[in-house]
């Protein structure tokens, strides 16, 4: 896998806009093929989103343009955000925001979330130097372009340890990705919900999975954890880049894995693709089939013991999860869900531009 940290925001996402604005700017053009679509879906997420854009006081900026480059502002540490945030929202407010936030959510993707967001106040009241943003309150809704059922926007949820962006194109086709979650402490040591771990499934199938792995399969399987993961304030491999290059793939492929063990390798990725709505996520996991799961591959890095730093990648011909839990005595877990052509909905959009300037 190849990751180019310096990529820039693309100078062609105006031009795409620009003809994604006139009308009928896709009629006549095909969709790519496994394109995740749902206009029942999209009219959902549409309406949801107007609604919370209609409910917020009009001295916040909820809403901008779709080709502001703030849109592809990924991020998932601690950092000053453009939005509203829910601090600022009245209790009918923030309810609006959070069914968008769940629009585009699994129950158990919501669950996951709301959990993570929970954990700023724990955070706040136990460490000896709280974050200010280390706050429940401070996770900020954003609006891209203009949610009409039939149209194309964006919309981002995001926090400390949690982003999700979610792309509609033409009130039809849909993009999830990035899609981020983290948590800290992974398992909640004290306090009423000691022993809670939000990202149990995602650490622990993984480490069975590698576990079940012979010597043999080791030799190809097992990597080492990358030394500025471990050095510096935790992070991912892939980063928060804007976008993603498959390189080649890390890790021991499928064919080398037992049936036993692709099928673990394959629940595992159903668990983290599966934090999105069914729906879409079925979607997504019908296009990985059909791109070939023989061609996923699985690398692990580090102790195979809970409480030791670990680390794992998981990378097919069109997707990337990657999950890190090497800080503070791996009791810190980053993972992420990325698509190497469609983030942010890049894929589509291009598509639809090559397919205007054909006709």
């Amino acid at each position: 896998m190849k990751v180019n940290r310096n990529l820039l925001l693309r100078g062609t996402l105006a031009a795409w806009v620009g003809l994604l604005s006139m009308a009928g700017a896709f009629d006549g053009v095909k969709p790519p093929p496994g394109a995740i679509e749902s206009r029942e879906i999209a009219r959902e997420l549409a309406v949801t989103a107007q609604r919370f854009i209609d409910a917020v006081d009009k001295s916040l900026q909820a809403k901008y343009l779709f080709q502001d480059a703030e849109r592809a502002n990924f991020h998932f540490f601690p950092i000053a955000r453009r939005g509203v945030s829910l601090k600022q929202l009245k209790t009918g407010q923030r309810h609006l925001g959070l069914a968008l936030m769940s629009a585009a959510l699994s129950h158990a993707g919501n669950q996951k979330a709301l959990a993570i967001m929970s954990l700023g106040d724990y955070l706040r009241e136990t460490d000896k130097a709280p974050l200010v943003y280390r706050d429940s309150d401070q996770y900020y809704f954003t609006i891209f372009g203009d949610p009409a059922p039939e149209g194309t926007w964006g919309y981002r949820v995001e926090g400390f340890h949690l982003s999700l962006n979610v792309t509609v194109i033409q009130g039809r086709w849909i993009s999830v990705t990035p899609s981020f979650f983290g948590v800290i402490p992974a398992t909640v040591p004290d306090g009423p919900r000691k022993g809670l771990q939000v990202l149990q499934e995602e650490t622990d199938l993984g480490r069975a999975l590698a576990k079940s792995f012979t010597q043999e399969q080791r030799k190809i399987g097992f990597g080492k954890i990358p030394d500025f993961l471990t050095e510096t304030v935790g992070g991912l491999i892939t980063g928060n880049q804007r976008k993603i290059e498959r390189g080649n793939p890390r890790g021991l492929p499928a064919p080398g894995m037992t049936s036993v063990q692709r099928e673990m390798l394959m629940q595992l990725v159903r668990v983290h693709i599966g934090r999105i709505r069914k729906e879409l996520a079925d979607q997504d996991l019908a296009r990985i089939d059909k791109a070939g799961a023989d061609k996923i591959h699985f690398q692990w890095s580090g102790g195979l013991k809970s409480g030791e730093p670990h680390h794992y990648l998981i990378q097919g011909p069109t997707f990337l999860i990657e999950y890190d839990n090497t800080q503070d005595q791996a009791d810190h877990v980053h993972c992420v869900y990325r698509d190497f052509d469609n983030d942010f909905g890049d894929g589509l959009l291009e598509h639809y531009q090559k397919g205007r300037q054909r006709r």
